[in-house]
C-alpha cells in the first residue's frame, strides 16, 4: 500500500507491464495488435503501439530483467524526483526510444519490436545521472562498478550489439532509450547538472 501511497506511477507501471504480458503470454493475438510495426507506425497506422509494445515482452526472462532493473530504479526515482517528472521521462524513454526503430524499419514488413526496455533505459540513466556513483553490476562479472563506469560501457555494448544485430533484441531502444533519460532529466528536474558535478568533484577531491 506504501508504494502506491508514495509511488503511484512506478506502481501502475510495474503491476499493469506483468499482467498484460502475462496475459499475452496466453492470447498470443495480443502480440499482433499491441506489438510495435515500424511499417505500419511509418504510414500512420497503429500508432498507439509506441505505448502498447512497451505493455508486452517476448517471455520470461525478457519479462523478469525488465521487472527486476524497473523495480530495482524506478520506485527510488520517483520517490526522488515526484510522480509527474517520473512519467514524463518513463513515457518519453517508451515513445522515442522507438523513433529511431521506425525509421531503421520503415521498409522491413516482417520486422516488429515490444518490450519496455526503451523506457526502463530512460528510468535507469535518469538514476544513473542523479547518483552517479551507486553500485551496479555487469553479468557475468560479479564485483560491482560504479554507475558511472556502467553508463558508459553500456550505451558502447548496445552501438555494438545494434550493428550485429543477431539476437532479436532491439539494441537501438536501449540505446536511444538511455539517451532519452539524461536529456529529458536535464530538462525537468532542476540542478541535476550542478548536483551531478559536485558529487564527481567531490569523490576526487
Amino acid at each position: 500500500m506504501e508504494y502506491l501511497i508514495y509511488t503511484p506511477v512506478a506502481s501502475l507501471i510495474f503491476v499493469f507491464t506483468i499482467v498484460t504480458s502475462i496475459y499475452a503470454f496466453n492470447d498470443h493475438g495480443l502480440y499482433g495488435k499491441f506489438m510495435l510495426h515500424p511499417y505500419s507506425v511509418y504510414r500512420r497506422h497503429k500508432i498507439y503501439t509506441l505505448i502498447t509494445s512497451g505493455l508486452i515482452h517476448a517471455d520470461w526472462m525478457h519479462l523478469i530483467f525488465n521487472m527486476i532493473t524497473f523495480f530495482s530504479f524506478g520506485f527510488a526515482l520517483e520517490a526522488r524526483i515526484g510522480s509527474v517528472p517520473f512519467a514524463i521521462i518513463y513515457f518519453a524513454g517508451l515513445i522515442l526510444s522507438d523513433i529511431p526503430t521506425i525509421f531503421k524499419h520503415k521498409n522491413d514488413l516482417w520486422y516488429n519490436s515490444l518490450g519496455a526496455s526503451g523506457a526502463i533505459s530512460a528510468v535507469l540513466f535518469s538514476a544513473i545521472l542523479l547518483d552517479p556513483f551507486i553500485t551496479m553490476y555487469i553479468m557475468p562479472i560479479p564485483l560491482p562498478i560504479w554507475a558511472i563506469v556502467f553508463g558508459p560501457l553500456y550505451l558502447i555494448y548496445c552501438v555494438y550489439a545494434a550493428k550485429q544485430s543477431g539476437d532479436n533484441i532491439n539494441h537501438d531502444a536501449h540505446f536511444f532509450g538511455a539517451l532519452t533519460g539524461l536529456v529529458v532529466t536535464v530538462l525537468i528536474v532542476p540542478g541535476v547538472i550542478p548536483n551531478f558535478l559536485a558529487q564527481i568533484m567531490a569523490k576526487i577531491g
